[in-house]
């Protein structure tokens, strides 16, 4: 039986989880299609594409990633202050916004807002994270 190596393209069906059961993500939502990606080409996280290899067509299993796997320790560099007066009217924690950093487009997460300041964030909003994927291989090209 054919298994996933490296240098496949793998069709996969994933949900992938925060350790607290919480969905983030998943091929199995309406609307989506599953996953489709070669392995060894950086298209995926190091623990997702890791999780795959060695799994057979028609084979599901769990795996868990931890952060560093993932999308890497939360940096705390990557939180600044910024004056309220520059970001748009009426943002509140938990928005989401561009801005440009010195490689281009950003985004960050409003965490904090005070009188004359807000936090943003950086980082991705699952970096500090360890995840849980539930992965189906659906299909297995050389």
């Amino acid at each position: 039986m054919k298994k996933v190596k490296i240098g496949n393209t793998v069709t996969v069906n994933y949900t992938g989880k925060l350790v607290d059961g919480s969905i983030f993500d998943s091929s199995l939502n309406e609307g989506r299609e599953p996953l489709v990606a070669k392995l060894g080409e950086g298209q995926l996280i190091k623990g997702f594409e890791n999780g795959l290899v060695d799994m057979s067509e028609g084979e599901s299993k769990t795996i868990t990633i931890p952060c560093k796997d993932a999308y890497g320790e939360k940096l705390e560099n990557m939180t600044n202050e910024v004056p309220k007066a520059n970001l748009p009217e009426g943002v509140k924690i938990g928005d989401t916004l561009q801005g440009f950093g010195p490689n281009g487009p950003v985004l960050v997460t409003v965490v904090e807002i005070n009188e004359e300041t807000v936090t943003i964030d950086a980082n991705h909003p699952l970096a500090g994270k360890d995840l849980v994927f539930e992965l189906e291989v659906l299909g297995i090209e050389e």
